[in-house]
């Protein structure tokens, strides 16, 4: 049965969902924008991680270590390092995601974003600037929903997709995780923009995802958070989104259904 929640979760949500993974039944679906695609920011490095395992070019949780060059620009001082597969994702690198697409090249990464099936598919990147190698999954072409996210996650988490066992079982034990109310809860946020009228993105207008998937006693449950709310620049929505699940996440997960 699923359990239909009165009211919003927080005023800037537009979705949670949370599915079975077993089952493929809905636990919680709250909100009505649920079907809506945006970018996927940084939970693209799911199945870019699966991708990168997958391909040979990722190793291991610590291979390999790729160093930070001042040719990739990076905003965030953090990311200003030497970083390998684990603090990729645990630290949200965005260079090490495009040297890993380089690397794939443009022809090898559609064909297993194709054989994925993951989101709209589309790699594009902006019209007329062949950057979606680079880009295509920051608030740019690559676009996917709430649904298609646990659907994409309901698949991985059941060895479903067609990549070997290894770069799933790699993917999921490097995945940032946290405990409350008695589930582990793993998973991977993503911050990007809304599209103005014109286009072009607003800073001002933020996507927030927080994704992943949660045990506890043998059960497991995929879920997507997603916020648009038209917080600063300097709020991170994905963050947020994150922090806002596992605040709920107790109180969802034992309400009557």
């Amino acid at each position: 049965m699923v359990l239909f929640v009165a009211g919003d979760v927080s005023a800037a949500t537009t979705c949670t969902l949370v599915i079975d993974a077993a089952t493929n039944a809905t636990v919680i679906r709250v909100g009505d924008r649920c079907d809506e695609r945006l970018t996927p920011a940084s939970t693209f490095k799911i199945p870019l991680s699966l991708i990168g395992f997958d391909s040979g070019i990722l190793i291991d949780a610590d291979r390999p270590a790729w160093p930070y060059r001042q040719e990739y620009q990076t905003w965030n001082d953090a990311w200003k390092q030497t970083t390998t597969p684990q603090t990729w994702l645990r630290d949200s690198v965005v260079w090490y995601s495009q040297v890993l697409t380089r690397r794939l090249g443009a022809a090898r990464l559609q064909e297993y974003i194709d054989k994925l099936a993951y989101a709209n598919r589309d790699l594009s990147g902006e019209p007329g600037r062949n950057n979606g190698l680079t880009t295509a999954w920051l608030s740019s072409s690559l676009r996917i929903s709430a649904t298609e996210q646990v659907e994409f996650l309901r698949k991985l988490a059941r060895g479903q997709l067609p990549v070997s066992r290894a770069a799933v079982d790699r993917t999921m034990a490097m995945m940032p995780a946290a405990a409350t109310g008695g589930w582990r809860v793993s998973g991977k946020t993503g911050t990007g923009f809304q599209r103005r009228a014109d286009g072009t993105n607003d800073p001002d207008r933020q996507v927030g995802w927080f994704v992943g998937w949660a045990t506890r006693e043998g059960r497991t449950v995929v879920f997507a958070r997603l916020l648009e709310d038209q917080q600063p620049e300097r709020v991170n929505a994905g963050l947020r989104a994150r922090d806002a699940l596992l605040g709920d996440w107790a109180a969802l997960m034992t309400s009557p259904r």
